[in-house]
C-alpha cells in the first residue's frame, strides 16, 4: 500500500488550489448579488482554461482534462472550499454525455467541454425525487421523432444551460430514455425559479415541456437505457459530492481554529477551552477518516472494480462525508458565535450550502438503502474490504 500523493496528484492538488484561490474573491459578490455578472463568469472561464481543469471527467482527445476518478476527487476536494457553490463554475459535463454519438459530441459535448455551451440534467419531478422510476414525463413517437411532455424540477444550472438532458418514458412501452434537448426548442418554458436556502452561483428552475418535438438524433444512448445512464451519473457524482464536502469542512475548520487562537473569552483564548478543543478534535477526526475512505473508493473505481459494489461504496462515501461535513460546519459556526451567523462569514455560507448535500443526488436515506440492499444481496465482504489485486 502507498498512502502518499504521487507527484501527479500533488501537482493537481496545487493547481486546483491555485484555481480556487483565483475564484474565491468572487464569493462576496455572488452572495450579495445572488449570482455573478457575465464579466465575472468570463473571467472565471479563462482561469479554468488557463489552469487546464476544464471538463476534468472527459478525455483529453475530446478537449477535456482527462483525469482519473481519483484525480478528479483530489481536484473536487480543493474546489469544495469555495462558497456559493462556485465550484460549479468549473464546469464538469454530465458523465452520461460520454454516450454521445460522434454527431452529438460535435454539437453538444465538444463546446460543453470548452465552456462554450452548458448542460443541465433534468430528471427530478414533483413526485419523483430520489426514485427516478416515478417520473411521468413522456416521449410519444411522432413520425420519425418524439413529442416530449412533462415537468422537471430542481434543474441545477438550468438558468444558464442552453441544452437539457431529459429523462422521459418512451411510449407505448414506457422505456426510460435520455434525450438531448436544446433549451430554446418550442414548447419548453420555465414554470418558476424558486429561491433556496443557499445562494448558489446558478439557479434551479422548474421546466415545462409541452409537445416539445425532437428528432431521433436527440436520443442519448439507446431507447430504454435511461436508468443505466442515470445510475452511472449518480454513482460518480456521489463520490464528487463526498470530496467537495470534505474540502468545505476543512475550510470551515481552518477558519474556526484560526479564530479560536485569537478570540479571548473569560480571560483565556477559545482554543484553550475543552469544549472548543472537543469540537476541533471531532472535526479533525471526521475530515481525516472521510478523506481517506473517499480516496480509497476513487482508487477502486480506477482499478475497474465491480460496478454494483462501487455503487454501494460511493453511496457510503457520500453518506458519511455529507453527514459529517454538516456536523463539522455546525461546530465551526458555534465556535464563531454570533459572528458565525453573519452572511459575510464563509462558515455561515458553508453551513447553509452543505445542507443540500444530504438531499441531492440521492438523500441520505436513499444512500442507506443502497448500502443495506448491497449487504443483503451480496454480503459484507466487498463493502468492508480493500480491493485485492
Amino acid at each position: 500500500m502507498e498512502f502518499t500523493l504521487t507527484p501527479r496528484l500533488a501537482e493537481l492538488k496545487e493547481r486546483a488550489a491555485s484555481l480556487t484561490g483565483k475564484i474565491m474573491p468572487y464569493e462576496d459578490a455572488c452572495e450579495n448579488d445572488n449570482g455573478l455578472s457575465p464579466e465575472a463568469h468570463a473571467a472565471i472561464r479563462e482561469e479554468v482554461l488557463a489552469h487546464g481543469l476544464q471538463a476534468v471527467n472527459m478525455p483529453v482527445e475530446w478537449g477535456g482534462a482527462g483525469l482519473s476518478v481519483l484525480e478528479q476527487v483530489v481536484v473536487q476536494d480543493e474546489l469544495g472550499k469555495l462558497t456559493n457553490a462556485l465550484w460549479d463554475a468549473v464546469w464538469r459535463p454530465a458523465n452520461c454525455l460520454r454516450a454521445c454519438t460522434p454527431e452529438q459530441r460535435e454539437r453538444y459535448l465538444a463546446p460543453d467541454i470548452l465552456g462554450n455551451r452548458r448542460d443541465a440534467v433534468a430528471i427530478t419531478e414533483e413526485h419523483a425525487g430520489s426514485d427516478p422510476s416515478r417520473i411521468t414525463t413522456t416521449a410519444t413517437r411522432d413520425g420519425d421523432g418524439y413529442l416530449i411532455n412533462g415537468e422537471k424540477w430542481f434543474v441545477t444550472v438550468g438558468d444558464v444551460a442552453d441544452f437539457l438532458i431529459v429523462l422521459a418514458y418512451v411510449r407505448p412501452d414506457d422505456e426510460p430514455t435520455m434525450f438531448l434537448v436544446d433549451k430554446d426548442t418550442p414548447g419548453i418554458s420555465v414554470k418558476r425559479t424558486p429561491r433556496y436556502t443557499h445562494t448558489f452561483v446558478y439557479e434551479h428552475p422548474e421546466f415545462l415541456f409541452e409537445n416539445v418535438r425532437v428528432g431521433p438524433e436527440a436520443v442519448l444512448g439507446r431507447i430504454g437505457e435511461g436508468y443505466d445512464l442515470t445510475r452511472d451519473w449518480f454513482t460518480e457524482e456521489r463520490l464528487m459530492i463526498a470530496a467537495r464536502t470534505i474540502g468545505a469542512a476543512e475550510r470551515a475548520l481552518r477558519l474556526a481554529v484560526d479564530w479560536a487562537k485569537e478570540r479571548e473569552q473569560g480571560g483565556d483564548l477559545l482554543i484553550n477551552r475543552q469544549m472548543i478543543q472537543a469540537y476541533i478534535a471531532d472535526s479533525v477526526t471526521e475530515i481525516a477518516t472521510n478523506r481517506a475512505f473517499t480516496h480509497q473508493v476513487a482508487w477502486e473505481f480506477d482499478q475497474g472494480g465491480d460496478r454494483k459494489t462501487l455503487h454501494a461504496k460511493a453511496a457510503t462515501a457520500k453518506l458519511a462525508a455529507s453527514e459529517a461535513s454538516n456536523r463539522i460546519v455546525d461546530r465551526c459556526l458555534q465556535i464563531f458565535g454570533g459572528r458565525g451567523y453573519m452572511r459575510e462569514n464563509a462558515v455561515e455560507r458553508l453551513w447553509r450550502e452543505l445542507r443540500v448535500d444530504r438531499i441531492w443526488e440521492g438523500t441520505s436515506e436513499v444512500q442507506r438503502l443502497v448500502i443495506a440492499n448491497e449487504a443483503a444481496k451480496r454480503g459484507l465482504d466487498d463493502l468492508l474490504s480493500f480491493t485485492t489485486s
